[in-house]
């Protein structure tokens, strides 16, 4: 695997960068290709907290755990348990759907641990659609607002792709788009 640390109002001593590396290893026997994959921690001090965000990149997805603790260093373990938790619940999700996808080519399956129960939190209990909505950034922000939802999805009226926006856990509203717009 390959690291960047990354430290935000904190200096990357040589002994966290250490660490981190030496519990990240952990996560390698679960990768069939280390060579390619990449792994992104940044280390970042608040107050009286410690913050690891810990970002696994790889070929067909992303995982990501943010963690907060008082102690760095019990931060970046409760991290990799994080990732590690979601592996099982992939390796889970997968063996019920009987089908590798195109994960199959990225992660070694046989060396992630069943997960021990099925969650009730794993079960889709609600589908809900609506029609997409033209709209600017500002107009999806007021009708999230107004929902007082986490999130509003829109089609953007500047360039007609389906987008998300979404209240940010440090503040601010983020947006994410989809790269292809509709045809």
């Amino acid at each position: 695997m390959k690291y960047q640390i990354i430290g935000k109002n904190i200096e990357v001593t040589d002994g966290i960068s250490s660490a981190i590396q030496t519990k990240l290893r952990r996560m390698d026997k679960y990768f069939l290709i280390n060579e390619e994959v990449e792994c992104r921690a940044v280390v970042s001090a608040h107050n009286l907290t410690q913050k690891v965000e810990v970002t696994i990149f790889l070929p067909s997805m992303t995982l990501r755990a943010e963690v907060e603790d008082s102690d760095l260093y019990a931060a970046i373990d409760l991290a990799i348990d994080k990732l590690e938790g979601q592996m099982r619940k992939i390796k889970t999700r997968m063996d019920r759907s009987k089908s590798k996808l195109s994960l199959g080519k990225a992660i070694d399956f046989e060396n992630i641990e069943e997960e021990e129960k099925e969650s009730e939190n794993d079960v889709v209990v609600r589908t809900k659609s609506y029609y997409l909505e033209a709209m600017s950034i500002e107009e999806a922000i007021t009708r999230m607002e107004a929902l007082g939802h986490p999130f509003f999805m829109y089609l953007d009226e500047e360039d007609d792709r389906i987008s998300t926006v979404y209240i940010r856990n440090d503040g601010g509203y983020g947006v994410i788009q989809a790269e292809n717009p509709i045809k």
